[in-house]
């Protein structure tokens, strides 16, 4: 199913962030685009401020890898079931150009999901279009809850 911001029915991993953002999150700037849990893409968009920004105006590395996070968990939490979570085990960051302040795009994709862990990538790009880094993550499926 594809859905879009501003949807009444949401995936629950997007569901919960826009709810409930995280102090984190909020940072960011974070934003929901669209997501399609068939395919297990989802696109999110971040504010950049200068809060964000390394001495020299581009977007910190750190802040960077930390958008691109976010952008894998939810394409990975596309596919959760009810009551799991997805931590990430493993991800790296591949930088290619300055990210600029302004809207950022983050675009991901659920690689694979296993039985218990899953992969995916994400890019990320300037309003311009132009790349700014991708990632690649491996992350886990842990049950915390049961169905009632």
């Amino acid at each position: 199913m594809k859905y879009k911001a501003g949807d009444e029915n949401l995936p629950p991993v997007i569901a919960a962030v826009i709810k409930k953002p995280t102090p984190a999150t909020i940072f960011l700037g974070w934003e929901f685009v669209e997501a399609d849990d068939e395919e297990g893409t989802a696109t999110i968009a971040f504010n950049a401020t200068e809060q964000v920004c390394n001495k020299w105006g581009g977007i910190h590395g750190g802040m960077v890898s930390a958008m691109l996070d976010d952008v894998l968990s939810a394409s990975i939490g596309l596919k959760v079931d009810w009551g799991e979570i997805m931590p990430t085990l493993e991800m790296k960051t591949t930088f290619i150009s300055i990210g600029k302040l302004g809207r950022l795009i983050g675009k991901g994709r659920l690689i694979k999901r296993g039985k218990s862990v899953g992969f995916a990538e994400a890019s990320l790009f300037n309003e311009d279009g132009s790349l700014v880094a991708m990632a690649s993550c491996t992350s886990s499926f842990v049950k915390l809850k049961k169905k009632e």
